[in-house]
């Protein structure tokens, strides 16, 4: 597997950061979660004039075989008819993109089927689905690697075009399964507070989901180290995601972590490199059960919650104009100084 190279990020920056906000016309923490962002970002960026180059968002697409076993509310077929629907412009991955300015890329990372060429389709199959975890490893270790490989030269790409804010989302029926069995595994959160309604279970339906998920969190107990565990219970897209976080905070990216899945596939990755974690802005709590437990093991707290459970990175592309705003404050709100106003009733 690559061997990436994360820069440890210098805080010695951040008080000149931090002054540079607290100096803008309002009073001192006024704007928020705003100023937390701004301060992030310039972090990130080393700089208190940060700026947002050709945002981009990556959308992972693969099929996951625990499928079979009745995991989701919808069929198999829709990870590929959604593939469809992205690079149509249709999804509300595409709305969203379109409306903020966001480049989109869609990847095959092991969708069942094949796909016509397409502008902002990246063919990278590792193969036509993952395999049933309950009859063994969703993918051998070196499938598991391949897809991390991959997802990390996807970003060297996008990166070479001079991107330095990137998001992530994803696409694959039964997917939500293979991020509950990561989060327990990576975490050790009781599996039943791990697993959620995904696509739309009912009650019976999460009971039985639950049953064959118990089986294959026992079936791969012994899994241990992250990539073990990701080939053991995940997915391409998942895995291929992980490669694609760490490549791009070895780029030095902002880095946009979506909800459930994708923040398996960023859990996954911290534990293969602890400094990915601060080059992530985390955009949204999923309203998936296991969501919650994910962002509080990573002590993080997100910048939306609306209640949604969609996936394809909605979140990411939802957050972005905050993001943008955080950003536009820090570089052209006048500063008391500036503005000629008074800082105090004197």
């Amino acid at each position: 597997m690559r061997t990436f190279s994360i820069p440890q990020i210098d805080d010695d920056c951040a008080p000149a950061i931090q002054r540079a906000i607290d100096l803008k016309t309002k009073p001192v923490g006024a704007l928020g979660a705003l100023e937390e962002l701004a301060l992030r970002i310039g972090t990130i960026q080393q700089t208190d004039t940060p700026e947002l180059i050709l945002p981009h968002h990556i959308v992972f697409a693969a099929d996951h075989g625990i499928a079979a076993e009745g995991v989701s509310a919808y069929p198999q077929a829709v990870t590929n008819q959604m593939v469809q629907n992205f690079l149509q412009g249709g999804a509300a991955i595409n709305v969203f993109c379109r409306q903020h300015g966001i480049g989109m890329t869609i990847v095959d990372a092991g969708v069942i089927g094949e796909f016509a060429d397409a502008p902002g389709l990246v063919k990278s199959k590792i193969a036509p689905g993952t395999r049933n975890m309950l009859s063994g490893p969703a993918m051998t270790v070196e499938e598991c690697v391949r897809a991390i490989d991959a997802g990390a030269r996807i970003v060297d790409d996008i990166a070479a075009r001079g991107t330095n804010i990137i998001g992530f989302g994803e696409m694959g029926i039964g997917n939500t399964s293979s991020a509950a069995l990561l989060l327990h595994a990576l975490t050790g959160t009781p599996l039943s507070d791990c697993v959620g309604r995904g696509t739309g279970l009912d009650d019976d339906g999460v009971a039985r989901k639950l049953r064959v998920l118990t089986k294959a969190a026992a079936l791969h107990a012994e899994a241990r180290t992250p990539v073990e565990i990701l080939a053991a219970v995940g997915g391409f897209e998942i895995a291929m995601m992980c490669g694609a976080m760490l490549a791009a905070a070895e780029h030095g990216m902002v880095l946009l972590v979506d909800g459930f899945i994708a923040g398996a596939a960023f859990l996954a990755a911290y534990r293969i490199e602890k400094a990915v974690y601060d080059y992530a802005v985390f955009c949204h709590q999923s309203d998936e059960a296991g969501h919650r437990h994910l962002l509080e093991s990573l002590n993080a707290e997100p910048i939306l919650k609306l209640g949604m459970r969609l996936g394809e990175g909605t979140g990411c592309a939802l957050a972005f104009p905050l993001i943008r705003s955080s950003v536009n404050f820090l570089n052209e709100m006048a500063s008391f100084e500036s503005a000629g106003v008074s800082t105090s009733a004197s």
